[in-house]
């Protein structure tokens, strides 16, 4: 099978898990958040990867929703407050990863994180908007709910947004340009730093998407 395949496989079996989590009467939140990491851990994390997953998840949460059987504005507003838990820990993980690079005594320009960088700043964004475009595709009662929500968010912001934030501001003022002035830095060198960092922030996720497996079993 194809890599799109296998991508294509992973994400239906994400909105199914997701669907199943929205119609159980507790922990949904938990049970969201759980399925979130636990294919972020199988995924690099870049936009395109995260954008599907996101979509995924919330596609599931929205069909979900539609079978039912009792109130589902709750229910909705934990399965995103999971989503969003997850897609933290993925900023999180990003942050750690950015402050172990840098650590290791190169000094990357501005051009050089400048990806990285840019895809936390949309992290909040990406994360709205596809939520939006489900909303757009549900009907009745589900479409109404998820598009309060989004309106909610939009004005309260979310963990996630925060945590993305965090990074941004240690890092957007602390990058510091090492060549010299006027000299540029191609694409190639911004796509590998891209990479190695996707890399290292894969590895920390699943660290830390074990750590809260492991804290939520002892309660």
């Amino acid at each position: 099978m194809s890599e799109d395949g296998e991508v294509t496989a992973s994400n239906e079996a994400v909105k199914a898990a997701a669907s199943e989590s929205v119609q159980q009467d507790q922990n949904i939140r938990a049970r969201v958040r759980d399925v979130t990491l636990d294919a972020l851990k199988t995924r690099k994390l870049n936009p395109p990867e995260i954008s599907s997953l996101i979509r995924a998840v919330t596609e599931g949460v929205s069909l979900g929703l539609g079978k039912r059987t009792g109130e589902i504005k709750n229910a909705l507003s934990e399965a995103m407050a999971g989503l969003d838990e997850a897609l933290m820990k993925s900023a999180e993980a990003t942050h750690l990863a950015l402050r172990q690079l840098t650590s290791q005594g190169k000094d990357f320009t501005e051009h050089e994180l400048k990806d990285a960088l840019e895809n936390l700043k949309k992290l909040e964004g990406e994360f709205l908007s596809t939520v939006n475009l489900v909303a757009d595709a549900s009907s009745g009662k589900v479409k109404q709910e998820m598009k309060d929500l989004v309106s909610h968010v939009r004005r309260t912001g979310t963990d996630s947004g925060a945590k993305a934030a965090e990074a941004l501001s240690e890092f957007g003022g602390r990058v510091k340009v090492s060549l010299s002035e006027g000299a540029t830095v191609g694409k190639e060198a911004a796509r590998e730093v891209s990479a190695r960092l996707a890399l290292v922030a894969s590895g920390i996720l699943s660290g830390l998407a074990d750590a809260l497996h492991e804290k939520s079993g002892k309660k």
